[in-house]
């Protein structure tokens, strides 16, 4: 039976019962009596059985049949706990709320500066942002969207491309000021070598992920020799001033704009800091992909959820926007 569609017929029947007159349930439910008849009617008719028995003497009092009598304790005791149910569903704390993964990196260097913008567009969103360099469980960890690096293949999720990057090395304007040879016309890539690189290791052992030594060779340059694996995040090398490594690239970015070096740069993580003169590109006319991108990821079961729709239109307008 399809009984969702009769839940007025179920409440107006309810109420009659309960006052053994139409007129007094058509108060209660602030309808007119005959459209209390009416439900009622309709549902003897569906059913196919009488539930009062009407008396046309008096102040017209409905008696219940013995059928409805014995019904009416079960329909009361469930309306009670569907009641109950929607209580709870309109006070659940998660309503409204749109958790999203993110690696730190990409937090702090894209979406934080520009999520004023998405609350603007979404003031009713609660945005709950959860950001680890490991990949998050969807499922177990209740996120509803992510932003993931890689080449777009992972397992139980949806990928959209969102961005794709260009790689060049960067500096501070003090750092540049300090080594003239940068702003020489006829700068080389192999020159940069001799100054002191910061290397990003966030995803060392991504297979595609861009690096010194990937840089120089598509720059047609003699590599850096490899590098062994740091004791600490963030380290230099003793007697060889050229190599900072840091497992963050927000970390990167930041040691560059501090003047530490030249840090290899991601153009989505960099392009506030180049705009706003904390760095410079260097070697603008060397141009370098690589094969991986950023990916709006969400699991095809909550791609229709309201408050996704809009986040994910409104990232991708903001990507979009940047180029």
């Amino acid at each position: 039976m399809n009984t969702p569609q009769h839940l007025n017929a179920l409440r107006a029947f309810e109420a009659s019962a309960r006052h053994q007159s139409f007129a007094a349930a058509a108060n209660e439910l602030n309808v007119t009596s005959a459209a209390v008849g009416q439900l009622v009617r309709g549902l003897e008719e569906w059913l196919g059985v009488t539930l009062f028995v009407r008396s046309h003497s008096g102040r017209h009092r409905l008696q219940p049949t013995d059928t409805a009598l014995r019904a009416l304790p079960v329909i009361q005791s469930g309306m009670n706990q569907l009641k109950q149910g929607l209580d709870m569903l309109a006070q659940d704390p998660t309503a409204g709320v749109l958790t999203v993964t993110v690696s730190p990196a990409f937090a702090a260097k894209w979406l934080l500066p520009r999520l004023d913008r998405f609350q603007a567009t979404c003031p009713d969103t609660d945005l709950r942002l959860e950001t680890s360099l490991k990949p998050a469980d969807f499922q177990a960890q209740q996120i509803d969207i992510g932003v993931r690096y890689g080449a777009g293949h992972w397992p139980g999720l949806v990928a959209e491309k969102l961005m794709d990057e260009e790689i060049y090395p960067v500096c501070s304007p003090a750092f540049l000021q300090r080594h003239p040879m940068l702003q020489a016309s006829d700068l080389y890539a192999a020159q940069l070598q001799e100054l002191p690189l910061i290397h990003d290791l966030s995803m060392d052992s991504h297979s595609g992920f861009a690096n010194w030594e990937g840089w120089f060779d598509a720059a047609g340059a003699a590599s850096v020799e490899p590098l062994a694996q740091p004791v600490q995040p963030l380290s230099q090398q003793a007697g060889d001033k050229r190599r900072i490594r840091i497992n963050n690239s927000a970390a990167v970015l930041q040691a560059a704009a501090d003047g530490q070096g030249i840090a290899l740069a991601r153009s989505v993580m960099a392009q506030d800091d180049i705009r706003s003169g904390r760095l410079v590109r260097l070697l603008p006319h060397i141009h370098w992909h690589t094969p991986l991108a950023y990916y709006l990821v969400y699991r095809s079961s909550s791609a229709n959820l309201p408050a996704l729709l809009a986040f994910r239109q409104w990232i991708q307008e903001e990507a979009t926007r940047q180029h």
